[in-house]
Order: structure tokens, then C-alpha cells, then sequence
């Protein structure tokens, strides 16, 4: 079973311009106060930029393409792994002196 997709350069054009109007529109919206606790609570995003990178990665054919997959890859598992550092710092500064954990 071969199952490719193949998305030309103005269609992945469209959908990343989409994809960063639609984000600026809903960021837009969040109140400054709730901005950082939500940002690093919705660490679920960084894991479709990884699914997204394997993808790439697993259909790349130059060494180019290669290299983009990987860094995607990297860069996003490096970006989820911080947001929940960030998160469980945030949560630690809510837990009392007592039940506070020490990791």
C-alpha cells in the first residue's frame, strides 16, 4: 500500500499563511494575564509540529529535505519538552511551602 500526499508550493503557501493568521487572530484575543499560563498549558500543539516533522522526514528524498524534517523534529520536541518545564515551574508557584515539589 503507497500512500503519499503531495502538497504543491502554493498550497502549503496558502495553509502556512492560514495557520499564522489564524494564530495571531486567537492570541490576539487572550487577555496578557492568561497569555503565558495558556501558551504553556497547550503543549499538545508542539506535538502536531513533531508528527508534522516526522512526516517530512519520512517522505524526504534529498538531503535538503532531510535536514528540514530533522531540525522540525528537534525543534519541536525541544519546544514541548520546555513549554511543560515552563507549566511545571507555573505550578510549583501555586502549591504551598509544604507540599511543594522538589524535583
Amino acid at each position: 500500500m503507497d500512500f503519499s500526499i503531495e502538497i504543491t508550493g502554493f498550497v502549503a503557501l496558502y495553509i502556512f499563511m492560514l495557520a499564522a493568521f489564524a494564530g495571531w487572530v486567537i492570541i490576539g484575543h487572550v487577555p496578557a494575564i492568561l497569555h503565558t499560563p495558556l501558551m504553556s498549558g497547550s503543549n499538545f500543539v508542539h506535538g502536531i509540529v513533531v508528527v508534522g516533522g516526522m512526516f517530512a522526514l519520512l517522505n524526504a528524498s534529498t538531503v535538503q529535505e532531510q535536514a528540514i524534517g530533522f531540525f522540525a523534529v528537534l525543534l519541536g520536541a525541544g519546544n514541548a519538552a520546555g513549554g511543560y518545564a515552563v507549566t511545571h515551574r507555573m505550578l510549583a508557584m501555586f502549591q504551598t511551602s509544604g507540599h511543594a515539589d522538589k524535583r
